[in-house]
């Protein structure tokens, strides 16, 4: 094949399926591209400040604030270091030591 034959803009338009089996459609190359259901422009920013106005459920929000998202001040304590740890902060777990 010669470089005159190859160019990068020539349409195939022409999708053939093997004998038997049902043809899938496809669309032509020159067939224009369907516009999207968003209007804003190529904006995705914009876009996603709208949809998150339509998602989100006003009712569901108390105050301006979540429900019992927050300990009262002076409620929170850090842990010990061995807190939580039981026996096996002082070896008596029941495993043996391996040296």
């Amino acid at each position: 094949m010669s470089s005159n034959d190859m160019s990068n803009d020539t349409p195939s338009n022409d999708y053939k399926s093997r004998t038997g089996q049902s043809e899938i459609p496809v669309l032509q190359d020159e067939a224009p591209v369907e516009a999207t259901e968003y209007d804003n422009g190529g904006d995705s920013d914009m876009q996603l400040e709208r949809d998150e106005k339509d998602a989100i459920d006003r009712d569901n929000i108390i105050s301006e604030r979540t429900r019992g998202a927050a300990k009262q001040a002076g409620s929170y304590a850090e842990p010990d270091d061995d807190e939580g740890l039981g026996d096996a902060a002082t070896g008596q777990d029941g495993t043996s030591a391996v040296r």
